[in-house]
């Protein structure tokens, strides 16, 4: 197994740590970070989650760098990706923190283009990420980032910054799920 691929399943491997900080209720006390009082496991976990996050560019950059790109890497990058940004959207739902409608929203794009990518590759076509699917993922970073930490930044001046990306994430993952569905028609004009 090559490096890049060892990274990918090392962000699929913090996704239990980051439950565990996220949901285990820890007496780790709170914290006063920037003006915000928030409990210090969600910041623990906001930082596990950008950690994770960091490593879809990290694992992407060596693959293409050094010529490693495999299939098992095509596989697990975006599985990685979903899984990680599912259990952190799930997570937010549970602590009231997110709107269960909008990540209903943006976790059935996420199942209806891996159906997508299912069955073209069945018909030997291999869907790449384009770029509106990666400012997809990296407003969904932004997005749960800043909701994990609260707002901390943009609190002090009333800003809901964290909502707003929030929001901003939802209409990229519908527009990048749209733009997969119209651009692969296709197959299902073709289908039988």
């Amino acid at each position: 197994m090559n490096l890049p691929n060892k990274i990918t399943i090392s962000r699929i491997l913090l996704i239990p740590i980051f439950l565990l900080v996220m949901l285990v209720p820890f007496s780790w006390g709170d914290m006063r970070f920037l003006g915000a009082d928030m409990p210090i496991t969600h910041f623990v976990g906001a930082l596990i989650f950008i950690f994770a996050s960091t490593t879809d560019w990290v694992d992407g950059y060596y693959a293409r760098k050094y010529n490693m790109v495999t299939n098992l890497g095509k596989f697990l990058d975006p599985l990685a990706d979903k899984l990680l940004v599912s259990a952190a959207l799930i997570v937010l739902v549970q602590l009231g923190m997110a709107a269960s409608w909008i990540v209903i929203l943006i976790i059935s794009r996420e199942f209806a283009v891996t159906g997508l990518r299912a069955i073209l590759a069945g018909e030997g076509e291999i869907v790449a990420a384009n770029m509106l699917g990666k400012i997809k993922t990296w407003a969904q970073i932004v997005a749960i980032s800043a909701l994990l930490l609260h707002n901390t930044i943009f609190e002090m001046i009333g800003l809901p910054f964290d909502l707003i990306a929030l929001w901003v994430a939802m209409v990229f993952t519908i527009w990048s799920g749209w733009d997969y569905f119209n651009k692969n028609k296709h197959v299902f004009i073709n289908s039988k």
